[in-house]
């Protein structure tokens, strides 16, 4: 049977693992995929730079269209990144009737429901696992491993530079602007962080996740999110203290109202397996009806860890070349015909419990003000934590844990507590999830 042939766009980090780890197992991956699979062509930007693995026989170019365009390519990898080339690349690669298969979550988030529309009509498939939570194979687990499942809920630590910020927070006592700088040096974090640590990068990934796990259209332009910049050390120290962990986690789950979508910071119960997973390692915890919570962990990131993902998925692509399009797994698991117009839910109406940090004078009846805010807006008290003031007459932190509320009464309480002649600062406001 003829080998399948590759195109990769693009020979960095990714696409440099891709290369290696597909000649140094080919044995075992043509055992798999039933047929030979040949990476022939790629594009980079340049063609003299020296290189650390073996590109032997592949013709390498920089004008990524010729591979595309290319009659001979059967599969085009795509590991350029972004939203803008990219897409006019995988897109053209479409229309000619090649299969894609990409690392590129930007891409699939932003763009994915027009994609996967245009592969259905072509008759090609899009593969994507290594766009979500790197050497993971979450997408497949979902999208097939859980089939028989109506699946409730999914949290995830879907950003390594964030949880490696976290736990150097939590382990080391350092503040979020000493943990940031060492880990753009490590390399860790961008110089320009901010997808990164303001959950741009986490709620691409929950995207995609959250239309495979309900069966809805991509829809990243409602997701919420928030950063881990305004979390403080005393912060991470009390939640310690009341038997908690933060950390920054997206969140997708299945209510009558709606879905929620949302990327925050979140105070988790310390014994919780996911509240360990530590460093620059992602973790995706999900609750399906028939199988319970499942939990999957590994590299979100690295070469040949995210390559691992890339690879699986070309085997996949090959595997059903020859088969009916009709009949393959469809990219977001449910038929296109059958993707809900399920509502996703404004943050105000999503119903979580809180972590709050009040920063107030040191006079009698303040907390109870607090308090009496706070029944006024339905909101139980779960716990509270009062600090000793370091001077007679200073500022003392007041901390509160709440029961579960819908988040809209949770502001007005804010607003009425921060209006408080006695309140000196904002209110540090940490959602919490018990994911039980």
């Amino acid at each position: 049977m003829q080998s399948v042939n590759i195109g990769v766009l693009g020979l960095g980090t990714v696409g440099s693992g891709t290369v290696t780890v597909l000649r140094r197992n080919i044995e075992e991956i043509v055992r798999r995929a039933g047929r030979g699979i040949e990476i022939t062509r790629a594009a980079d930007r340049t063609l003299d730079k020296q290189r650390d693995y073996d590109v032997s026989g592949i013709d390498i170019t920089t004008d990524a269209f010729d591979i595309v365009n290319d009659p001979n390519i059967h599969v085009v990898v795509e590991l350029i990144g972004g939203t803008g080339i990219a897409k006019d690349l995988v897109m053209q690669a479409i229309e000619q009737g090649k299969h894609i298969v990409t690392a590129n979550k930007a891409l699939i988030a932003l763009h994915g429901n027009e994609l996967f529309a245009k592969a259905q009509e072509k008759g090609v498939t899009i593969a994507f696992e290594a766009a979500v939570a790197g050497g993971i194979p979450i997408i497949k687990a979902m999208r097939e491993g859980l089939s028989a499942n109506r699946i409730e809920w999914l949290a995830g630590i879907i950003n390594g530079t964030g949880n490696y910020i976290m736990t150097e927070m939590r382990d080391k006592g350092r503040d979020f602007p000493d943990v940031l700088a060492e880990a753009q040096a490590l390399g860790y974090a961008e110089a320009d962080p901010t997808f990164d640590v303001e959950g741009i990068d986490a709620a691409h990934k929950l995207t995609i996740m959250a239309s495979i796990a309900f069966g809805i259209p991509l829809q990243f332009d409602k997701a919420y999110t928030e950063g881990i910049s305004q979390v403080s050390q005393e912060d991470v120290q009390y939640a310690a203290e009341l038997g908690y962990i933060i950390k920054h986690l997206g969140i997708a789950k299945q209510t009558e109202q709606g879905v929620e979508l949302r990327v925050h910071p979140t105070l988790i119960p310390h014994r919780r397996l996911i509240a360990n997973v530590d460093g620059v390692m992602n973790a995706v915890l999900i609750k399906g009806d028939a199988v319970g919570p499942t939990l999957y962990y590994g590299a979100g990131a690295g070469s040949e860890a995210t390559a691992s993902a890339v690879v699986a998925d070309i085997v996949d692509v090959v595997r059903a070349l020859t088969s009916d399009p009709g009949n393959r797994v469809p990219h977001l698991a449910f038929q296109a015909n059958a993707l809900a117009d399920t509502p996703i839910l404004p943050i105000s109406a999503v119903v979580t419990s809180y972590y709050l940090r009040i920063h107030t004078d040191d006079e009698p009846g303040v907390l109870a003000d607090i308090t009496r805010i706070l029944g006024e807006q339905g909101i139980s008290i779960e716990a509270i934590l009062q600090k000793q003031p370091a001077s007679h007459g200073g500022t003392v932190p007041v901390i509160i844990l709440t029961q579960a509320v819908v988040e809209k009464n949770m502001d007005m309480a804010i607003q009425d507590i921060e209006a408080l002649t006695t309140v000196k600062e904002s209110v540090m406001r940490i959602r919490m999830e018990s994911l039980g």
